[in-house]
């Protein structure tokens, strides 16, 4: 079996195995059940914690004048072209993610958007395939996973990266070894996004007595929406993101 073959065992085994059987489709804890729960899904709470301390001094330090930077030096176009780009370089995986989950339909809008905006679009910079009609799902392995009905495990915050969890970021890795460009272009469509939506990120958590709370909450209940195929988060307040994972 090549690599192409024991990456996706190894990720699925590794599923399997890990964290406690939390789930985003579980129903709602009762009062008595809430702290084991957050137990459950948080078991790295004191590293998470330390993590997102180092990543706020990051970007208040290091990413968000970097991005500041970028978009001041960066005409709005240029700006919207790159970000077609990165997301564009991610319609492959989106298919492939799509096609674990028997979602047919996805797979193909995903399939002819790669097509449609590498040739027409040159190269991605232009979203053409969206003026037809055809509009971005973005999907990935995590995510398929989860579908299939495959544990989170215990809720990660990675370095630089931010919010994950064990299913979702052993996707990440999956992917990245049996195709790195397309762990390439994920990670350069996380950083797009990011610059995209910074300033709502930075609202969601400015004044919470806990902001660690916040943005976990928000990750997990995000991804939850994502694996429900975008259906509407239970927390109204948080805000919309353009596809940012």
């Amino acid at each position: 079996m090549g690599r192409f073959g024991v990456v996706p065992v190894v990720f699925l085994t590794a599923l399997l195995v890990s964290g406690p059987a939390w789930s985003e489709t579980d129903p709602p804890k009762p009062p008595a059940d809430q702290a084991a729960a957050e137990e459950d899904k948080d078991p790295l709470e004191s590293l998470n914690r330390f993590t997102f301390q180092l990543n706020t001094v990051l970007r208040k330090a290091v990413i968000d004048p970097v991005v500041d930077i970028y978009q001041a030096v960066t005409p709005d176009p240029l700006e919207k072209a790159i970000s077609n780009i990165t997301a564009n370089l991610t319609e492959p995986v989106t298919a492939a993610s799509s096609l674990l989950q028997g979602d047919t339909e996805n797979a193909g809008i995903a399939t002819k958007r790669f097509l449609i905006n590498t040739t027409a679009g040159v190269g991605g910079m232009a979203d053409v395939a969206e003026e037809e009609g055809l509009e971005r799902r973005k999907e990935d392995l995590g995510q398929a996973a989860g579908a299939g009905g495959m544990t989170a495990g215990p809720y990660l915050v990675l370095p630089i990266i931010g919010p994950s969890s064990t299913r979702d970021a052993l996707g990440d890795v999956a992917v990245s070894l049996a195709v790195p460009p397309a762990g390439l272009a994920n990670a350069a469509d996380n950083a797009t996004a990011y610059s995209d939506n910074q300033d709502d990120l930075q609202a969601m958590t400015r004044g919470a007595l806990d902001p660690y709370i916040v943005e976990r909450e928000a990750y997990l209940q995000r991804r939850s929406a994502q694996i429900r195929n975008n259906a509407q988060a239970p927390m109204e307040e948080i805000p919309e993101f353009e596809d940012i994972k």
